[in-house]
C-alpha cells in the first residue's frame, strides 16, 4: 500500500533553515508528481510546492524564492529545503501523492518563532 512518512520538521528562528524529507513507498515514485502542503491552526490546507515526474517544479507566490523542491527517484524521496523561513510559514506540513486517489503523509510540524 502507498505510505509517504515526512520527517525534517522542528523549531526554528526567522531566518533560519530547514529541509523536510518524504520517503516513499507502495508505489513506482519516479513515475509521479510530489507534492508538500501546509496547514497552519485555523487555515485551509494550502499547496506550497510541487514537482513532476519530469522534475518540472510549481511553486507557490509566498514560498518562491526561498523553498525548493527536490526529489531523488533512487531513494523514492521527495525534499522541501526551506529557507529565510518566517512565522508565517509556520504550520503542519504533507507529502501528498495522487495514485488513484490522493494519499497523505502524517505531517511534520514546522515551527518558525524567535
Amino acid at each position: 500500500q502507498v505510505q509517504l512518512v515526512e520527517s525534517g520538521g522542528g523549531l526554528v528562528q526567522p531566518g533560519g533553515s530547514l529541509r523536510l524529507s518524504c520517503a516513499a513507498s507502495g508505489f513506482t515514485f519516479s513515475m509521479y508528481a510530489m507534492s508538500w502542503f501546509r496547514q497552519a491552526p485555523g487555515k485551509e490546507r494550502e499547496l506550497v510546492a510541487s514537482i513532476s515526474s519530469g522534475s518540472s517544479t510549481y511553486y507557490a507566490d509566498s514560498v518562491k524564492g526561498r523553498f525548493t523542491i527536490s526529489r531523488d527517484n533512487a531513494k523514492n524521496t521527495v525534499y522541501l529545503q526551506m529557507n529565510s523561513l518566517k512565522p508565517g510559514d509556520t504550520a503542519v506540513y504533507y507529502c501528498r501523492v495522487f495514485v488513484t486517489q490522493q494519499y497523505w503523509g502524517q505531517g511534520t510540524q514546522v515551527t518558525v518563532s524567535s
